[in-house]
């Protein structure tokens, strides 16, 4: 399994962007996939997570701001960033949660 973020990049903050990750392979309608991010000096944390079923969980920084989606028919999981503050810049990462396959990760810079 391969997962590909893309969509990152240097925004205001207010401002808007959209995280794209594609996987490979065939099992990922049946797996949960996550969004994590680290910030410089910062332990790798949980952003957004969905289930197969399309049940959501934010961490409470990103309640109400960001929205975790997912294509099944696409392999596609999506991440709708708003209202971006500086202190969501990080780099953001796609996990497979179940198998624990991770991407490669994708830079988030929020200028203030």
């Amino acid at each position: 399994v391969q997962l590909v973020e893309s969509g990152g990049g240097l925004v205001q903050a207010g401002g808007s962007l959209r995280l794209t990750c594609a996987a490979s392979g065939s099992i990922f309608s049946i797996n949960a996939m996550g969004w994590y991010r680290q910030a410089p000096g910062k332990q790798r944390e949980l952003v957004a997570a969905i289930t197969s079923g399309r049940s959501r969980d934010y961490a409470d920084s990103v309640k109400g701001r960001f929205t975790i989606s997912r294509d099944n028919a696409k392999n596609t999981v999506y991440l709708q960033m708003n209202s971006l503050k500086p202190e969501d810049t990080a780099i953001y990462y796609c996990r497979m949660i179940g198998l624990n396959y991770w991407g490669q990760g994708t830079q988030v810079t929020v200028s203030s």
